[in-house]
């Protein structure tokens, strides 16, 4: 049974295409008539500003003496690096395959207090395999259902911020808490869309009133509702891992070249296998395509050289509203120079490609 995020009649009322996101019912775009689809959606993101309900990611807190340093031993990345009040993107892997189990991002409270925001589908196994190996003192608690999560993602975001009343003074990757129509939410300032943004937790019941009055100060700046849709093409444009396809239990950090996320130097579930796989140099590689033809690629298509030999699978594929032609994310079985030509099987047609390092479109992230 498809569970629902608090916005779920304003999507159905607005009338949303819906699809199943690790097992919730979600917006994938809205209506063209009314000026969405994904395009309208995706453009508005980049040339103004959008709002995403994004509240089936998991919210999970870790807290007791010791939480930093438990899960510390167990995320790739550091979060001794971190002060109070500062964000940090994190992969967490099986410990006897070196696979990525999840990637999520970790809010760091205090030593105490870290909360985590995992993937919709991965949410219960995170908190299943963090409480198999918790030592005594710490409490590791779902609270899927206690949070939202909205996403205010373009230009103009620090412009809705303004206009009521909070200021835009965070860096990138720091988070606060502030009050907005007299709710507490915390504000994040990440995101998954290349632009200057951010993500806003408030409590599940205070998500209407929250959502309303930022909907209505974006569509005053020429924004709008953007559905999973356009997520899923802004990110593929900046070549953003999405777990399923660019990273999963048979594909690891090593090979979604997400090494970024690794904190060689400490300790982590997985270290020495990926170590040595990073040390063999002899994996996987992820790598952006850009069709030079008409052609769109789509997950599980296969990319091959000139001599016609397999030489990888696209993991994320579609057209990109910004570059006007398609665009892909590939794991190939030997690494490709910048700029080399290759091939995808498109449905039996043969398009043709060449290797682009990404950002594929330039990232206002500062």
């Amino acid at each position: 049974m498809s569970q629902y995020s608090p916005l779920h009649e304003f999507h159905k009322s607005a009338g949303a295409k819906l699809a199943d996101f690790g097992g919730w019912e979600m917006p994938i775009e809205y209506p063209a008539a009314n000026g969405g689809g994904v395009l309208n959606e995706h453009q508005a993101v980049r040339q103004a500003v959008g709002i995403f309900d994004v509240s089936h990611l998991g919210k999970v807190t870790v807290q007791g003496e010791g939480a930093l340093s438990f899960l510390n031993s167990v995320l790739t990345n550091d979060l001794g690096r971190l002060k109070d009040g500062q964000a940090q993107y994190n992969l967490i892997c099986d410990p006897g395959t070196g696979g990525v189990i999840d990637d999520l991002i970790a809010y760091r409270f205090s030593e105490r207090e870290i909360f985590l925001i995992p993937n919709a589908a991965n949410t219960a196994e995170v908190v299943k395999r963090l409480n198999a190996a918790k030592p005594a003192g710490i409490e590791i608690t779902d609270r899927h259902k206690d949070f939202s999560v909205l996403a205010l993602q373009g230009p103009k975001s620090d412009e809705v911020l303004k206009n009521l009343g909070i200021a835009s003074d965070l860096d990138y990757m720091s988070f606060k808490k502030a009050k907005l129509e007299g709710f507490e939410i915390t504000l994040c300032r990440t995101g998954y869309t290349g632009e200057l943004g951010y993500e806003i937790l408030t409590k599940w019941d205070e998500t209407s009133p929250v959502w309303k009055k930022l909907l209505t100060l974006v569509t005053e700046l020429g924004g709008r509702v953007a559905g999973l849709g356009a997520r899923d093409t802004l990110r593929t444009e900046m070549g953003y891992p999405l777990h399923g396809h660019e990273l999963s239990m048979e594909i690891t950090p090593v090979e979604a070249s997400a090494g970024w996320a690794v904190a060689w130097g400490k300790e982590f579930w997985g270290k020495s296998l990926l170590q040595q796989q990073k040390s063999d140099k002899n994996h996987r590689t992820l790598q952006a395509l850009m069709i030079t033809d008409r052609g769109i690629p789509r997950a599980g298509m296969r990319v091959l050289d000139e001599a016609g030999e397999v030489i990888g699978e696209v993991t994320s594929g579609t057209f990109s509203p910004t570059l006007k032609t398609g665009i892909a994310l590939a794991l190939m079985n030997k690494k490709m120079d910048v700029e080399s030509e290759v091939v995808v099987d498109v449905r039996g047609r043969s398009s043709r490609a060449v290797i682009k390092r990404v950002p594929l479109v330039e990232s206002h992230v500062k």
